[in-house]
């Protein structure tokens, strides 16, 4: 058992492997190419950030995540050269109800806008859906943040609604939680609409 988890839902992820990127398990020694690649004002709205914005910094946050109880976070290369421009988490591991949650999401400016999240949510979706056999995929933002609320639409998430107050973070404000989803029923959709982007993409 690790991070209290039943062996066998979670227990360890895989390097998923697409045509644009690569997702393997983050490592500390990752923490340097993903400091260099990431402006300090991408966690405004996360619920958590380095206390210090130096590499030593960055690491020790790094850290708390690779071992957080709760967490498989993963670090996002690109698939051609191996390039650091990003990381993601597997969150909120349930196996009773066989549920996950995908978030702690963040990508280097250049690579925003372009086939890395959407091959990402297809890997990790494919991965929750079609490996582990969860029946629900979470998603969840910063109810101020446009920009996340509108990608996870696009890739077909169900929005359903906002808890008020729901979390605090780091700097103490109280902020409101948006949620989405995508169901076991919805995959195949979700997953049609996705492999089309990233099919339009490479035209």
């Amino acid at each position: 058992m690790r991070g209290g988890y039943p062996r066998g839902m979670f227990e360890t992820v895989p390097t998923l492997r697409g045509m644009h990127v690569t997702l393997r398990p983050l490592e500390v020694a990752d923490a340097r190419a993903l400091f260099e690649v990431t402006p300090k004002e991408t966690f405004r709205l996360f619920l958590s950030w380095p206390t210090e914005w130096t590499a030593a910094g960055f690491e020790a946050w790094v850290k708390a995540k690779l071992f957080g109880a709760k967490q498989r976070a993963m670090v996002v290369t690109l698939a051609t050269t191996g390039e650091v421009v990003g990381s993601t988490s597997f969150l909120d591991i349930d196996p009773v109800n066989k549920a996950v949650e995908i978030g702690s999401t963040w990508y280097a400016p250049p690579s925003r806008g372009t086939a890395v999240n959407p091959e990402c949510k297809l890997l990790m979706l494919g991965h929750a859906f079609e490996v582990e056999g969860c029946e629900r995929v979470t998603l969840k933002t910063d109810a101020r943040n446009e920009h996340s609320k509108r990608a996870m639409t696009k890739l077909g998430a169900v929005y359903e609604g906002v808890l008020r107050k729901h979390r605090i973070q780091q700097d103490g404000f109280v902020r409101d939680t948006a949620y989405f989803s995508v169901v076991r029923g919805e995959w195949q959709g979700v997953k049609a609409g996705l492999q089309k982007r990233l099919d339009e993409s490479g035209r």
